[in-house]
């Protein structure tokens, strides 16, 4: 058995990620299989919006979209299928799913910086901004679509390079919409919701399709949890997992089929992948609670924990599997449904 140390083919820094853009109105970074190879069905994307600016209209071509706004109020505006508008205000505590090639844009609309940590449900995902694909086009196309002449669309400046516009300044005060500020089915107040499971040493909120039906194949929870607290060992039978630490310092332990183990400290701003049916755990090795985002490539995760797995048999089954005599078992206590999280009583080693 061998433990690795240093840091893991599962995780990067998206504070440190792939810069797509940055500069006074923003900036986006991502992780993607380019950037961690391990990436499989699932990647992630970090974006922050000044005041005044937005994520100019688009939309993905192979992956629908899980967002979770961090901070800032914004307006989300989505064109889907069968030419259904909708627009909606997001802020901090709140998330929005976007379908597979519906065309929709966010915008900062408050004072503060906007941020936003987008899971998309491919590893390798591909976008088509609005502008770049009018270059696609010749003016006399586009004149005949809007019943224009042509030269109306030579002042247009378009091209079809993948430099989109994709950070773009607002002209003037928004335009929210008075319904904007209702519910909507692309919207879900995750932070808004009772925790799902509530411990003394930590909780869970669950945005998942029992809850939200928009949810077709991707998931999330928010998971808090103390310093008294860990996350028990577990693995997901059918979901890959990808986390975002949004705020703490906490250890993680993988371990991989060849037996190797891949052990590492994470910090604010790291993001990990685990591959389906890997078990692996987490524990806060800091002084203050951490805050996961754990996204899912299935719209309702499940999990087998190591509590209900020591349940499950026999002590001359379990003696048989450890090669130990059976009164040297320890004292497993009976567990039919896992805790999800559990009290850290023994000191970190």
């Amino acid at each position: 058995m061998t433990t690795s140390l240093s840091r893991s083919a599962h995780t990067l820094s998206l504070l440190d990620g792939e810069i797509v853009e940055e500069n006074e109105l923003g900036s986006m970074r991502r992780v993607t299989a380019d950037n961690l190879p391990i990436l499989n069905r699932l990647s992630i994307k970090r974006v922050v919006l000044n005041p005044g600016a937005m994520r100019t209209p688009h939309w993905h071509a192979n992956a629908n979209e899980l967002t979770y706004c961090v901070s800032g109020t914004a307006l989300v505006s989505v064109l889907d299928n069968y030419s259904e508008f909708s627009s909606f205000v997001i802020t901090a505590g709140q998330m929005f799913h976007i379908d597979s090639g519906s065309l929709h844009h966010i915008e900062n609309i408050g004072d503060e910086p906007a941020e936003f940590i987008i899971a998309f449900r491919n590893e390798r995902p591909e976008d088509f901004g609005l502008g770049a694909t009018f270059g696609a086009f010749t003016d006399a196309v586009l004149g005949n679509t809007y019943d224009l002449p042509s030269s109306d669309m030579a002042t247009i400046r378009r091209d079809t390079s993948r430099t989109d516009h994709r950070l773009a300044a607002r002209i003037g005060d928004p335009e929210i919409p008075s319904g904007a500020y209702f519910k909507d089915p692309h919207k879900f107040d995750i932070e808004g919701q009772p925790a799902g499971l509530t411990y003394a040493y930590g909780n869970a909120r669950f945005a998942r399709d029992q809850y939200w039906p928009a949810l077709k194949d991707i998931s999330m929870y928010s998971l808090r949890v103390a310093e008294d607290g860990m996350r028990e060992p577990h693995w997901h039978p059918a979901t890959a997992e990808m986390g975002y630490v949004q705020h703490g310092d906490a250890r993680m332990t993988i371990m991989n089929p060849d037996g190797t183990l891949d052990t590492w400290n994470m910090t604010t701003g790291d993001m990990y992948f685990i591959p389906r049916a890997y078990p692996h755990h987490i524990e806060n090795i800091g002084t203050d609670d951490w805050h996961f985002l754990i996204f899912f490539d299935q719209p309702f995760p499940a999990d087998i924990g190591y509590r209900a797995s020591a349940s499950a048999y026999s002590r001359e089954v379990l003696a048989a599997t450890f090669n130990t005599h059976i009164d040297d078992l320890p004292n497993f206590p009976f567990t039919p449904g896992d805790p999800l999280i559990v009290r850290k009583s023994n000191p970190v080693d």
